[in-house]
């Protein structure tokens, strides 16, 4: 939005409500920093292929019009920023924040273009926040206004950190899938590739950081409630094909309970155990079966049991459930002998694949 006019070659312009201001006067160096702001935002956007992102960027833009616009007509509340459009941005920073985790406080290293030109427009964000301050000194300023500056810089600053991350991880931003005309089974490839690799590439990096990226590639971070579900199914089938009675448990990749399902004549006992063998395979990231036999007197991991309030199993029954390299949860079963569960904890394994 331009919000003043050239008025031939002699230094002056007009503003709505007042006549022949000189260009440089505080107002007039402020809007052209917002103009200049916006355009940096426009060629980010071009940059990047993340559909919620681009979509912040245009509103963004749009509240720098709005900025603008009260510069040139401060008197009219139709060009006022609210405290409403202040919050999203700060809750859409914090939410970056998070997700960046121990990489936030550090510098943009560079090595990605797209995050280098981020960290550029968060430079001319902090100029304009400077002209803005100048023109609130003279002039006054609306004080959300200033806020909004204020955490645009932030906001940007963390976006340049998240999509560095995001290159670090392989998946750059301009990676875009379905819109390369790739074949399907090609897009399978890329997924596993990614899949396989995600342990090593993600060293150092939090582990939000990592969910988040699988997101925006539409590859599963986490077994859902619906998979779940498909995944209890096949397996009661194969626990009735071998006459066992069991308690089938699936937990998320944090060790939290997503379905537990008692089967007909299951013993009591059953489900916490079940439970507690999901858990387990989650926070060692091994099969409970492996763990026991590392749990023995002597062994690497001798009383692990006793900890954590007795959530620790050490028999058979338990696995981690995986994409690739990733936990995406875990799996605990118990109602026949410790071989027997595990037997069948395999079993669901096997089928994982088909329902994912």
């Amino acid at each position: 939005m331009s919000v003043y006019t050239k008025r031939g070659d002699r230094g002056i312009t007009d503003m709505a409500r007042t006549k022949n201001v000189s260009k440089s006067d505080d107002r007039i160096q402020l809007v052209g920093a917002i103009d200049e702001l916006n355009s940096h935002i426009g060629l980010v956007k071009c940059m990047l292929k993340w559909e919620e992102t681009v979509k912040m960027l245009s509103s963004i833009q749009d509240n720098l019009d709005l900025i603008a616009a009260g510069v040139e007509d401060p008197y009219s509340k139709d060009f006022k920023v609210n405290e409403e459009i202040v919050d999203n941005l700060e809750k859409e920073t914090d939410r970056l924040e998070e997700l960046c985790g121990q990489q936030a406080g550090k510098k943009v290293s560079g090595q990605n273009r797209t995050a280098a030109e981020i960290n550029v427009t968060r430079a001319v964000a902090r100029r304009t926040e400077r002209c803005l301050a100048q023109v609130a000194v003279k002039f006054g300023a609306d004080t959300e206004s200033k806020k909004y500056l204020n955490r645009l810089s932030d906001y940007l600053s963390l976006l340049a950190k998240y999509v560095e991350l995001s290159d670090a991880l392989g998946l750059t931003e301009d990676q875009n899938v379905e819109k390369q005309n790739i074949k399907k089974q090609d897009v399978e490839k890329q997924k596993v590739k990614t899949q396989n690799t995600i342990s090593e590439i993600s060293n150092g990096i939090d582990e939000k950081v990592v969910r988040e990226v699988l997101a925006q590639m539409g590859i599963q971070s986490r077994i859902t409630l619906k998979k779940a579900k498909a995944l209890i199914e096949k397996i009661e089938e194969e626990s009735i094909r071998r006459g066992m009675n069991s308690v089938i448990a699936i937990c998320g990749p944090e060790g939290n309970p997503i379905a537990v399902h008692v089967m007909d004549g299951a013993y009591l006992v059953s489900y916490d155990v079940a439970v507690k063998k999901a858990y387990t395979s989650v926070a060692v990231k091994m099969s409970t079966r492996e763990l026991g036999e590392l749990a023995g007197p002597g062994g690497t991991f001798y009383g692990v049991d006793t900890l954590e309030s007795g959530k620790i199993a050490i028999f058979g029954g338990g696995v981690p459930l995986k994409c690739g390299n990733t936990i995406i949860g875990g799996l605990g079963i118990s109602g026949g002998t410790s071989e027997e569960d595990h037997s069948l904890a395999e079993y669901g394994l096997t089928v994982l694949g088909d329902i994912m």
